[in-house]
Formats: C-alpha cells, sequence, structure tokens
C-alpha cells in the first residue's frame, strides 16, 4: 500500500520518515570520521530492521540487550555485535557465543563464571566489564545507571584488577539524552575513578544517551572529547552507542478520535493508547508533542485525551486545538520512532498500531499491520 501521505494509512499507525532518518545517520557518520571513533544501533531504542539497510551504511554494527537483540542484529544488520545484559544465563551464553562480537559483563563474577567458556569457544570473542563511575548526570533517578544502590556497572570499590585477565575493554553508560557537556564531566568521573586500568585496556565504550542528532548538540566538544581521550590514554577504539539519536524526530504516531464525551471538561478517546502504544508518557513521565496542538488554554478547545485500554491512569494529556474535536479526527503525536515503538505491548487486546514508512520520493508504505493472531500467538 503506497500513499502521498498519511491520509490512507489505518490507524494507530507509525510513520517513519526515511529521509529523517538518513540526516540523524549522516550526522553520526560525520562524527565517526571526524575522530575514528565506531557507532553503534542500540536496538533497545530502535529495531525497525526493516530500515537497517539504510542505516548500516552509516554505522558499525549495533548493540543488544541479550540474545534476541542481538540475533536480530547479527541476522539483519551486520557489522559488530556488541552485548551487554545486567546478568547472563547458562542458556543466553550458549545463544550468545556463535553470534557475538563483544560480550559486556556487568560484574566481575560473572566474567569468572563464564570465561572458561568464552575463551574456549571456536571464535574469538572480545570481552568487557561494565564500569560504575559513581557519577550521576541523568535529569531523572529513575533513569539514572548511576543512582545510589544502582545494580548497573561495577564500582571501583568492586574491581579487582587481578580479576581483569582476559577483559580488553570498559564500558561505562551514564547519560540520558543529553549534550556532550554531560559527558566530558563523566570522562573526568572515569578517568578518576578508573585512571590505573584504562591504560590496561584496547577500547572504551561510552555507552549511549548522546542527543548527538539534537538541533543544539555540540558535536565539536564530543569530538574533541573523543579525540583527546584516546591521545591521552593511547586507545585507538572508542565505541559510541546512539540509538534515540538514530531516531530522533524520525516518525511520528497517527491516531483517530474515536469519541468526545465530557465529565468536568471536554475529553477525547483515541484509538491509542499511552499505556500499551507510548508507555513513556507514563513512565518517564513526558508530555508527547501533537502536530497543530498547544497547551492546554492556549486555543479555543482544551481536551484531555485518553487513551483505548481500561486503565483508569490512560491519559495522554490535555491539550488544546484551533477547532473542536470529533469522531474521525486524526491526531499526529511527533517523534515517536525511538523506544515508543520497541516498548508497545498488546495489553487489554486492543489494535497494535500497523507500521509504515515515508520513502525520501514522498511515497508511504505500509510495512505491516497486526492481526488477532499476531496477540492470541503471544498467550499460551
Amino acid at each position: 500500500m503506497t500513499g502521498t501521505d498519511c491520509a490512507s494509512l489505518p490507524t494507530p499507525c507509525f510513520v517513519i520518515d526515511e529521509a529523517a532518518l538518513r540526516r540523524n545517520c549522516e550526522t553520526l557518520a560525520a562524527v565517526r570520521g571526524r575522530t575514528g571513533c565506531k557507532m553503534l544501533l542500540a536496538l533497545k531504542a530502535f529495531a525497525l530492521w526493516r530500515t537497517f539497510p539504510l542505516i548500516r551504511g552509516y554505522l558499525d554494527g549495533i548493540c543488544a540487550s541479550g540474545p534476541w537483540e542481538a540475533r536480530l542484529g547479527r541476522e539483519e544488520f551486520g557489522g559488530e555485535v556488541h552485548v551487554f545484559a545486567p546478568a547472563y544465563s547458562d542458556a543466553d551464553i550458549d545463544e550468545l557465543l556463535p553470534i557475538a562480537d563483544h560480550l559486556h559483563f556487568n560484574s566481575t563474577a560473572q566474567w569468572q563464571r563464564f570465561k572458561q567458556r568464552v575463551q574456549s569457544a571456536p571464535r574469538m570473542i572480545e570481552c568487557g566489564i561494565r564500569i560504575n563511575p559513581g557519577h550521576s548526570e541523568s535529569p531523572v533517578e529513575k533513569y539514572s545507571p548511576c543512582c545510589p544502590f544502582s545494580r548497573l556497572g561495577t564500582t571501583r570499590a568492586e574491581l579487582r584488577e587481578e580479576q581483569l585477565d582476559g577483559i580488553t575493554g570498559l564500558h561505562f553508560h551514564t547519560l540520558c539524552e543529553q549534550n556532550a557537556d554531560a559527558l566530558v564531566r563523566t570522562l573526568d568521573a572515569v578517568e578518576r575513578m578508573f585512571g590505573d586500568v584504562i591504560p590496561r585496556m584496547q577500547w572504551m565504550n561510552f555507552g549511549g544517551g548522546h542527543h548527538i542528532t539534537r538541533e543544539d548538540y555540540d558535536i565539536d566538544t564530543l569530538c574533541a572529547a573523543i579525540s583527546a581521550f584516546k591521545e591521552r590514554h593511547g586507545i585507538a577504539r572508542i565505541y559510541l552507542e546512539p540509538g534515540e539519536a538514530v531516531a530522533l524526530n524520525a516518525g511520528v504516531l497517527v491516531a483517530s478520535v474515536l469519541d468526545v464525551m465530557r465529565n468536568g471538561m471536554e475529553i477525547a478517546i483515541l484509538d491509542t493508547s499511552a499505556s500499551a502504544h507510548m508507555p513513556d508518557v507514563l513512565e518517564m513521565p513526558y508530555r508527547p508533542q501533537i502536530t497543530g496542538a498547544g497547551m492546554p488554554g492556549v486555543l479555543p478547545h482544551t481536551y484531555r485525551l485518553g487513551g483505548l485500554t481500561c486503565l483508569a491512569g490512560d491519559i495522554i494529556g490535555d491539550y488544546s486545538f484551533a477547532a473542536p474535536l470529533k469522531p474521525g479526527d486524526r491526531l499526529v503525536f511527533t517523534d515517536m520512532a525511538h523506544y515508543s515503538i520497541v516498548k508497545t505491548t498488546m495489553f487489554n487486546g486492543v489494535k497494535h498500531p500497523a507500521i509504515a514508512i515515508k520513502r525520501s520520493n514522498g511515497q508511504v508504505e505500509l510495512l505491516r499491520q497486526f492481526t488477532y493472531d499476531d496477540y492470541k500467538d503471544r498467550m499460551a
């Protein structure tokens, strides 16, 4: 199914903008070219594999959070496959040994447990330790890997150099949608905490959370920080794991108004759901933007937008519009490519959003529609 715009698509529907995706990738490739760093697509943020032929022309590979993501990266993306998980099971290691190029361990205990199996594998796998520099940059503690009592990464107090035999790199991740100044402060903390260990390493992974494709991102500072770190420590390979930056502002969610009712204020019920289709709206929380809408009271008609599930808190937010809403009206939620698609659920059996892509020539192609059988097959 093709069309010149989204009017012909079913709703709800995620629509990826191929041209925007390419622009983001070009920006990331420019950083890669200036610094010699390697860029990995973080599948936890964006795993729409039908777009991988475009993205892999600009990036070096993928980073995964477990066997299924790793397998998707190996089968559909190619390049390097890096994996980090807070812990691995025996079954995880069995699945990962044939497909992973890098395995990052969350603790030296896990490394010691699986060291012999990894080193005995028929193919070489580079291994790293995720470190926790105790330096938080996240504006929300829930999303801070370095919050008090974090389960993510090994602190300096728990890191024993004698346990690093066979480890070739260190991995840290402290950022969340942040600019380059946050990375500079993090690098200072990493060097203060782990400066005696870094010279033993062949590579460093600076993690994700770098908002590189944001309009106000300081790319010059990022490039200078990477280059200076490489020069100070003689480490040739630096990895970055952009996920959100790959798909930032590269997709929308199109929804329709099903009903309008009143209970102290105007309420519009949509065919989408914060709980099932935009979970970060409730988890972060955050307020998604809608094309043509404003804050409550700014435009003449204000509505509370409600989702389709039975969850009482399935509320997207309050918005104002230039004209009254009515059943059949379409609303376009912006910046919905990253995290939303990968975190959707089939809670309540509500209709799962279709997925479409707007090609660079303006044509809109429907990639997939979900059916009752997709819902049923997830249940036992």
